[in-house]
């Protein structure tokens, strides 16, 4: 079974999210708030069944994300994001929000390293990690920090398909299976 079908919604709702993020004229802060609202929902069990669940209506999962983003999102991030669930959606929602990071940062003509770290990056190890990226890379390079405890130390860095795992987990995880 082919995924195009998938695939093209996807980009749909991705293409209609980052023109009405344009329109407002807030394309970068929605894309910011997306990326973390993405993280969230995947991390969060609780959350991900609550707004996936079909048994519940609509208007109970867009009220959901409507408290828990009110206070921290831009109107038009928990608009859009209370669109794709009452679409029925939310299943899908770190794709489509992982294809608006990307035409996003593809229209400046950057690719997006998504960096899982365990303590928050300031903007200056950002700077220092997204330039020798695009050094080594040979592409300009914008980094989304995702704050992960479970890495312990260290950094795991995924640009496309590239993965690159400097995690302490990662070492912990070799040193065990070489013993």
């Amino acid at each position: 079974m082919s995924d195009r079908p998938l695939n093209d919604r996807v980009d749909g709702y991705a293409a209609a999210l980052v023109e009405v993020a344009r329109a407002e004229g807030s394309l970068p802060q929605v894309e910011n708030e997306l990326f973390s609202v993405a993280r969230t929902f995947e991390s969060n069990d609780e959350l991900r069944e609550a707004l996936t669940d079909q048994s519940l209506p609509a208007e109970r999962r867009q009220a959901i994300v409507e408290n828990l983003l009110g206070a921290k999102a831009s109107p038009i991030t928990v608009n859009l994001v209370s669109f794709v669930v009452g679409a029925g959606r939310a299943r899908d929602l770190p794709a489509i929000i992982d294809r608006v990071v990307e035409r996003a940062a593809a229209e400046r003509k950057h690719v997006v390293a998504e960096v899982r770290s365990a303590v928050s990056l300031d903007a200056k190890r950002q700077q220092k990690l997204a330039k020798a990226l695009s050094q080594n890379l040979g592409l300009d390079v914008e980094v989304k920090v995702i704050v992960d405890r479970s890495v312990i130390g260290g950094a795991a860095v995924r640009v496309g398909d590239t993965v690159i795992d400097g995690t302490v987990r990662h070492r912990l995880d070799q040193l065990r299976e070489g013993l």
